[in-house]
């Protein structure tokens, strides 16, 4: 008996050191390239401890307040004050023309942000004015996505362009993992695994899509073939993290 008794404990045991090395393992790879990535050239974009590779949209630096490193991820704090009412969006300082950018992000209950892509500054114009954007969203509490067409202003939409399909948003609190894949006139958006839009720009699809939506009056938007990758300050908590971009 006592030989059976000591069997199950040692195998407790074992069942908790592997998953605590696990764990740990896991841990160490927050905000890290994998051997893999590094191989395959994939460079990390947020280093989970300074805002390095970063700057307010149409500013020099990065912004003061608004945003924080905080447990490994940036965020952005809420303000209340609504579309870049704060600390305002923030860029990478470099640009990209062809990429596939992966992150993850987490919103608080009721929050809006958003990722964009190929974006460019105008002075005296926000950034969504031209930038494609993959929306990030609360989808059960916040209001945008009861608006637009079809569920076109929820999570991992094309905002106001293209919904995502199949909806696979976790709730607000836990994180999704998101993938833009960009090639040419060639987008894909991926999130938790799956992918839930592709479409062509510059096509007549495009353009007649465009100017059914927010942003025909905007005759730039989505027009570049190269720049920033921007995160939206929407006035809510949200958290980004393992940003990390490769070059195609």
């Amino acid at each position: 008996m006592k030989s059976l008794i000591m069997i199950v404990m040692c195998l407790f045991m074992c069942i908790a050191i592997v998953a605590c090395s696990k764990n740990k393992g896991q841990k160490e790879l927050l905000n890290k390239l994998t051997e893999e990535e590094k191989t395959e050239g994939w460079v990390l974009l947020f280093d989970g401890k300074t805002t390095k590779g970063w700057r307010g949209y149409n500013k020099e630096t990065f912004p003061q307040v608004g945003w924080e490193i905080v447990d490994g991820t940036l965020h952005c704090i809420a303000s209340g004050r609504g579309e870049a009412g704060h600390g305002g969006d923030i860029i990478t300082e470099k640009t990209y023309k062809n990429f596939i950018l992966k992150l993850e992000w987490k919103i608080a209950p009721g929050g809006n942000s958003g990722i964009f892509y190929r974006a460019v500054e105008k002075p005296g114009r926000p950034i969504w004015q031209m930038a494609p954007e993959m929306q990030v969203l609360d989808n059960e509490r916040h209001p945008d996505a009861k608006l637009g067409k079809n569920g076109n202003r929820q999570a991992g939409a094309l905002y106001d362009l293209i919904p995502a399909n199949p909806q696979t948003t976790k709730p607000a609190g836990e994180w999704n993992k998101v993938k833009i894949y960009v090639n040419e006139d060639h987008v894909e958006h991926w999130l938790n695994g799956k992918k839930v839009l592709e479409y062509n720009l510059w096509t007549p699809q495009w353009k007649e899509m465009v100017k059914n939506s927010k942003f025909a009056k905007y005759p730039d938007f989505g027009e570049y073939k190269e720049g920033h990758i921007g995160l939206q300050d929407h006035g809510d908590d949200v958290w980004y993290r393992n940003i990390k971009i490769k070059e195609l």
